[in-house]
């Protein structure tokens, strides 16, 4: 077992007893960083004979899906890629189909594609091509094999007796496209089968595992086409009056999910020791020491053409410690890709340099926690323009596929012209990292007690509306001066229900500010994730002006969610008068 992700491939595709050859497939391994964060691609399709321009459909599919596949953001999962990818390929050929041709669907083609990445296989498919898998017999399990897809497929009459099928499902068939997705193990020796219907309705399950089951671990691509020419070639014979095709993908050796491994890339640059003003380090002198702490070690400091940075080092006490390492390495990987003016930027490390740190954006200003401390009573159009500017920078980490984590106002600076940044991205979460077996896994949720949304603390599952819950928490601090939970009591044990978290109502800090922005907070910050605004942007409109809907709901809330307080102040009193009427009653006896 290794640390890499590899696979071979060879397939045979022909015409038959057709003028054309309407079925394509293709495959992709791209370089080693590459095939860690995106996997390696394989699919086929066979253009529907129907469609004017079938081989045209089959092919554009084919090799525009790998083309676009890997065009994507490598911080997204393999599932948001491949779907957004597909999405526009099905948008395209259905848009261009119909121009092309006076006859509907010139354009379809069935689909079926494999993406391999780590201990994974992701599986997409629309149509009757097919991907199976086979695993090889073992000394203690036998052989395996069985169809991954689903036909899609409408039977009119009995095929026995003279009825047809038809297509309900294909690339290119109507504007909206349903893919089916799943996701299966991988193992070395693992073989998967692509196959059209012109080759998979004319072979047996036992012909195609017989055939594999001939293949010796030393076979590759040449082999490979000889054993699906001798499928294809059975099929013909058969009485295939289609075109056939078929497809072998091996996995050779997947990555093993190996502590040591991860250690040895971990820390295999050297953690500097700390740093005072008139230290160099690969070029760059130290002149001001911005922050020393136990977790981490922050200066400012100048290259040799005088342009100013700040570099960012751990601390020697977390050498051995791999989830805070991994955690400095990915703000490393994060900085390098988020490109937003209201994010900070960090810049690769010079070539060659064996510290472990991160250059990064010299930014002037303070943080949003001093700001806070020097302004009392921020106006809401402050408060607003601040938020929006934080909104836009995290909208800039969710189109990359990233949650941030660890939202607080000590994250966030300001500039003295009024513009903000998001800063410190070692918590960020990434979809398409963690989705790899190598990934370094979390003992608990990361990110500061009172600005952690609930589902994180209580799960360790962390998604756009727990960032969104950290901000409007955030937005109730600029208004109030205070949280609007009592967070240390439930943080010092696990939480068992979202029922723990009790919001305080804005109003009882500012009495000022009109009851729609309280209720605007309430939802921002509700404890159940579903019931928070679904997107930045619905939420700050209803920071702008007031929700009509919000304040009919809120009219209708019984009074013991509207006010709590009032609630239990006007029971108590209730109680009290009927416990004196009580005692009036019993003295008159």
């Amino acid at each position: 077992m290794g640390d890499q992700l590899t696979v071979s491939f060879g397939g045979f595709s022909t015409a038959g007893i057709k003028d054309e050859n309407q079925d394509a497939f293709a495959a992709h391994q791209p370089g080693l960083s590459q095939a860690k964060y995106k996997g390696i691609g394989a699919c086929i399709a066979d253009g529907v004979s129907c469609s004017d321009q079938a081989q045209l459909a089959s092919s554009t599919a084919v090799t525009h899906f790998l083309q676009d596949y890997y065009c994507t953001p490598d911080s997204w999962d393999v599932k948001t890629s491949a779907g957004k990818v597909l999405s526009s390929l099905n948008a395209w050929l259905f848009h261009h189909g119909q121009q092309a041709s006076a006859r509907h669907n010139s354009l379809v083609t069935t689909f079926s594609a494999l993406i391999a990445k780590s201990t994974s296989a992701h599986i997409f498919h629309a149509g009757d091509s097919r991907i199976y898998r086979y695993r090889p017999q073992k000394a203690e399990t036998a052989a395996e094999f069985e169809q991954l897809t689903r036909d899609h497929c409408i039977a009119q009459g009995n095929p026995q007796k003279g009825g047809k099928t038809f297509l309900s499902r294909a690339l290119g068939m109507d504007n909206y496209l349903e893919v089916d997705y799943h996701c299966v193990d991988i193992q070395a020796g693992d073989y998967f089968v692509f196959s059209t219907d012109g080759a998979h309705e004319y072979l047996s399950a036992a012909d195609i595992q017989q055939c594999l089951s001939e293949l010796t671990p030393d076979d590759k691509q040449h082999q490979f086409e000889k054993a699906c020419q001798q499928l294809v070639g059975t099929a013909l014979d058969r009485g295939s009056d289609d075109n056939c095709s078929l497809f072998l993908v091996r996995i050779e050796q997947v990555p093993a999910p190996d502590m040591e491994e991860a250690q040895r890339q971990l820390t295999q640059r050297v953690i500097p020791p700390a740093l005072d003003v008139g230290h160099k380090i690969d070029q760059l002198s130290v002149e001001k020491v911005l922050y020393s702490g136990s977790r981490s070690h922050v200066y400012r400091v100048k290259n040799n053409d005088g342009k100013h940075y700040v570099l960012k080092a751990p601390s020697e006490n977390f050498s051995d410690d791999l989830v805070y390492l991994d955690g400095f390495s990915r703000e490393q990987w994060v900085g390098n890709r988020v490109d937003h003016p209201n994010v900070m930027k960090i810049y690769p490390v010079r070539d060659g340099s064996r510290f472990l740190y991160h250059l990064c954006e010299y930014i002037e200003g303070q943080s949003l926690r001093q700001w806070l401390h020097d302004t009392d009573k921020p106006s809401l159009d402050q408060v607003r323009d601040i938020t929006e500017q934080i909104i836009r920078g995290l909208r800039a980490f969710q189109r990359l596929g990233m949650v941030h984590r660890d939202l607080k106002p000590e994250n966030i600076l300001i500039t003295p012209q009024g513009q903000v940044k998001l800063i410190d991205f070692g918590t960020v979460s990434v979809r398409g990292i963690s989705e790899s077996a190598g990934s370094i896994k979390e003992d608990c949720p990361v990110g500061s007690v009172q600005y952690i949304a609930p589902e994180y603390v209580m799960t360790g599952q962390a998604g756009v509306q727990s960032d969104l819950f950290s901000l409007a928490v955030i937005v109730y601090e600029m208004l109030a001066g205070h949280s609007p939970y009592r967070m240390d009591d439930v943080h010092r044990r696990t939480p068992k229900s979202t029922s723990e978290w009790r919001y305080i109502s804005l109003r009882q800090h500012r009495p000022d500010l009109p009851r729609w922005l309280d209720l605007t907070l309430e939802k921002g910050t509700h404890p159940n994730w579903q019931k928070r605004y679904p997107a930045y942007s619905e939420f700050i409109q209803d920071l702008k002006q007031p929700n009509p809907q919000l304040l009919r709901h809120a009219h209708k809330r019984p009074l013991i969610e509207r006010n709590p307080v009032r609630f239990w102040k006007s029971t108590s009193i209730v109680l009290l008068i009927l416990v004196l009427l009580l005692t009036w009653k019993l003295l008159q006896r």
